[in-house]
């Protein structure tokens, strides 16, 4: 599965996810809280055993082994610091106005449920990166099927496009937006 994503788009997708993983394995983040917005963001339910720094450097590796098939002689870097930091404020307040739909729809879901998981979203956006921290809140509404008014919707996707997000990453169709 991973390296099927990896490859997407000819490969092109392969270098963001490398810098998300590298990102996220080497930030302050306490490992619980990265097990937690894995956990949520793959729509399994929190366990303990999960290992959240072992998953980011098996990403690391399929992204770098895809990455080498079109530059041998690419070498991974860490990333340097985020250059979205001044969303980070509209990323926390987008989190912040879902927080009660999350919970509940987290809890509705008792075989997939991850405690917690706005607090530790709260600190992948502050500590780590808003642009990750977006697209993993985005993803969590999307495995959680959380419903949102048309004026959130509007709200996601200008802030997705002051990410530079083309609309399906704000959208697949996944999103729960009422008729």
């Amino acid at each position: 599965m991973l390296a099927d994503i990896a490859d997407w788009g000819g490969g092109g997708f392969a270098p963001l996810l490398l810098d998300d993983a590298l990102r996220a394995l080497h930030s302050p983040l306490p490992v619980r809280t990265v097990d937690m917005v894995l956990c949520a963001a793959l729509g399994r339910g929190y366990d303990a055993g999960f290992d959240g720094p072992g998953f980011l450097r098996e990403i690391v590796d399929v992204c770098v082994e895809r990455v080498r098939q079109d530059d041998p002689s690419f070498v991974p870097a860490l990333p340097g610091p985020s250059v979205y930091g001044a969303l980070e404020g509209e990323v926390l307040a987008r989190i912040e106005e879902a927080a009660p739909a999350v919970r509940e729809a987290v809890a509705r879901a008792p075989f997939r449920s991850v405690p917690d998981v706005v607090p530790s979203l709260e600190r992948l956006v502050s500590d780590v990166d808003p642009d990750l921290g977006f697209r993993l809140f985005l993803r969590v509404m999307k495995v959680y099927a959380v419903s949102i008014t048309w004026s959130q919707y509007e709200g996601y996707v200008g802030l997705g496009g002051r990410f530079g997000y083309h609309a399906e990453v704000v959208d697949d169709g996944n999103l729960q937006i009422p008729d």
